[in-house]
Order: C-alpha cells, then structure tokens, then sequence
C-alpha cells in the first residue's frame, strides 16, 4: 500500500429553490479520520479546489459528533479542509484510493466533473478503491470505464434513498433523484430496510455506504479490501 488516501467534497452551498447546502462533516470525519489512525496521509479534494462549505445541519450542536466536533474546532484542520486541492493538482497513481463525502452539495456540482471522472477510472482501472457514502455516489454517477460502459453497470450499490429525501424534507431541493439515477445507470440498487440506518454495499473495488450512519462501515471496508489486495504491493 501505498498509504495514502484521496478524499473528495464538494464547493456547493445551494440548492434549488435557496436551500443553504454544502459537505455533510461527519461523512468526511469518520472516513478521515479512520485512516489517520490507520497511519495514511488523506488528502481533501474539490471540484474547484479551495473553500468547502458545511451544511449548518451537520455541525448543529444536536447532530455533531465528538470526532467531527473535534476536527471542526482543530483550525489546521478547516485551513487544509479551506485550501482544498482542485482535481488538476492531483496525481492519481499516489493513490490507494479515492472516497467522495456527502452532504446534499455534491449532487450540484459532483456529476459533471469530468475531471474527477478521470482520477475515479484511472484509479479503478489501476485497481484502486473507489468508495463513497451518501450523495458521494453523485461523483460516481457519470464515471465511465475505457470499455464505455458506467462504472455502476451491473454493480451492487446503495445510496441515500427516496425515502431518506422525504424524511430530511430535501425533496423539493434536490436536482434529481439519486436512487434513481444509480438505477438508471444499470445499478443494482440496496438500501437498508430501516431508513437512516448504517447499510454498506461493497461490489469488488467499489465500496460504497447509504447514509450518514455508513461512514464508519465504509472506512472498514476499504481498509479491508486494501489489506488483501495486490493493488501498489
């Protein structure tokens, strides 16, 4: 292993019809920090590069978490976080693997990067871990493989559901759905039976997490995979 992890969030702080968004803190937290600890060096990246904005929902006193409460007053950390890379700064071929953080932002400006599409196939294809949590998966949605097809044909994934929007009351506010997007991309889609509750999927390299509460699986995940994998050995 290389050991070194490439993370991605978004720059997006609004969504349609003036809902405030932006990066859902603990599902950068909980994968971040999981890999500190595990002795990587993670990197933060951005469609844009520079300034992350957080969804005032995740650093609410009633839904920050101690480790995420921790990094947000650690000013290091929110300088780099602020200084994020922008995709042309990065180098792929340094990376065990890449994971796309959610937070309702990303659906705004995730999908059309064709930049970020480029870093996901080429680490894929180099046989990488291409994980993500949430509306992560929005930066997975238009990812295509050298051969054409989706890099979500075919392959079990789970993201935030319908049922999820309606209960966060984010139906009115989203520009798609992403259920429905990840199956239209040839996906098998699973979600947990219990909506809001941890449910990870994983489908070779592909790791990838319904919702906040999936954070931490996901981590586990990778870090699993990267354990029995050939991939930089």
């Amino acid at each position: 292993m290389k050991k070194r992890m490439l993370t991605v969030v978004t720059n997006a702080k609004m969504l349609p019809n003036d809902r405030e968004s932006g990066l859902w803190l603990s599902e950068l937290i909980d994968f971040y920090d999981y890999f500190v600890k595990k002795g990587f060096q993670v990197d933060i990246c951005s469609p844009l590069g520079g300034t992350v904005p957080l969804d005032k929902l995740s650093i609410n006193p009633l839904t920050l978490t101690k480790p995420s409460k921790d990094y947000y007053e650690d000013a290091a950390f929110m300088e780099k976080l602020n200084n994020s890379l922008a995709p042309e700064q990065v180098q792929w071929e340094y990376y065990d693997g890449v994971y796309f953080a959610g937070g309702h932002g990303t659906m705004m400006d995730f999908p059309d990067s064709i930049n970020l599409q480029e870093i996901v196939k080429n680490i894929y294809e180099a046989g990488g871990i291409v994980a993500a949590v949430c509306h992560g998966q929005s930066g997975l949605l238009n990812v295509r493989l050298s051969n054409g097809r989706y890099l979500l044909e075919g392959k079990r994934v789970t993201g935030f559901s319908n049922a999820e929007e309606v209960i966060v009351a984010a139906k009115d506010n989203i520009p798609f759905s992403l259920e429905d997007e990840i199956k239209n991309r040839g996906a098998d889609y699973h979600k947990a039976v219990i909506p809001m509750t941890s449910h990870v999927e994983v489908s070779g390299n592909l790791v990838t997490g319904q919702n906040p509460a999936s954070a931490d699986g996901v981590a586990e995940k990778v870090y699993e995979i990267l354990e029995n994998s050939p991939f930089n050995s």
